[in-house]
């Protein structure tokens, strides 16, 4: 399969938009000025942007616009946990829209950003044209335990073995617990380790076939830490939302333009979440990529990506 995605292109604003609580946080926008505004809600918590964000989109129709949540990528303070809150990223993403002069724009966002993105338009719908969702991730107690405490470890049982490595055999009952310990300690070398062990965890089971070059993106320590400490830090708090809230509250985006794309092989979150989600919203269109796992760059995945969003340029 020959790569779908558009090729390389370099934003026209690049900013930091001060939200308060001491965050600055980075955003840019690429593609025409004048087009049809669709934001690019990432992952993690903690994952941040990259250039390759920018290739889900035709240039030359779409206004692309990228923000790195709290915490996360070139936002500032880096990894930090004060004052970050799922609320918060929903008044965030707020914010922007209107300090962009936007009326409406389009959500795509994966994994995290499927969860951020429904959270937002279920907050903001009348100013949410469409939604773009993959890897559908609804943070309910059974999918951080599936991740994090049991079930894809069957599967990566090798993998699984790095991941608990920096754990006490006496604290491995409750993971997500003792990782917060770790990467909220005063210990640098300890909360680096973590750090690392729980982001390569996910980079590696991210993808069908263990991708190395996403590997060692995961690995880096300037995403490791913030992808380990955020993610953990609202994982331990349950993403700051009622059980089921995202489920729940879907009768009031049921008129949003809505696809959503999962990878039938996602270990990270399972496709038994997409199916949860599409029950809701049965008029949703729903692609199952089935030689995919989890990762939007896997060619099947990223080819539905994209064919969405040409689809997409004419609701």
């Amino acid at each position: 399969m020959t790569n779908p995605l558009y090729p390389p292109i370099e934003p026209f604003q690049q900013d930091f938009l001060e939200v308060g609580d001491g965050h600055s946080l980075y955003y840019e926008q690429s593609g025409n000025p004048l087009g049809q505004p669709i934001v690019f809600i990432h992952g993690g918590p903690g994952g941040g942007c990259s250039p390759r964000h920018r290739q889900f989109f035709d240039p030359h129709h779409y206004r692309i616009i990228l923000l790195d949540q709290r915490g996360s990528g070139r936002s500032t303070p880096h990894a930090s946990l004060a004052n970050n809150t799922t609320s918060h990223l929903i008044a965030d993403l707020e914010v922007l829209r209107r300090h962009l002069a936007i009326e409406q724009w389009i959500l795509f966002g994966g994994s995290w950003g499927s969860t951020l993105a429904l959270l937002y338009a279920q907050s903001y719908p009348q100013v949410v044209k469409g939604l773009i969702l993959r890897g559908i991730f609804l943070c309910r107690d059974e999918d951080i335990d599936w991740f994090y405490q049991k079930g894809a470890s069957e599967f990566y049982a090798d993998y699984w073995q790095d991941f608990i490595a920096p754990i006490a055999q006496i604290d491995r009952k409750t993971l997500v617990q003792a990782y917060y310990k770790l990467l909220t300690g005063e210990d640098e070398v300890a909360r680096m380790r973590a750090a690392e062990a729980w982001s390569v965890w996910e980079g590696r089971t991210s993808t069908l076939k263990t991708d190395n070059d996403l590997v060692n993106h995961f690995a880096d320590p300037h995403h490791a830490l913030a992808m380990a400490r955020i993610e953990c830090h609202y994982f331990i708090h349950k993403a700051f939302i009622r059980p089921n809230q995202i489920l729940q509250q879907t009768h009031i985006i049921s008129h949003i333009p809505t696809t959503i794309v999962h990878g039938r092989y996602d270990m990270v979150c399972p496709i038994n979440q997409a199916f949860a989600l599409k029950a809701t919203l049965p008029n949703a269109d729903f692609i199952i990529c089935e030689q995919a796992g989890h990762s939007a760059f896997e060619t099947e995945i990223s080819q539905a990506l994209v064919a969405t969003t040409r689809r997409f340029m004419t609701i």
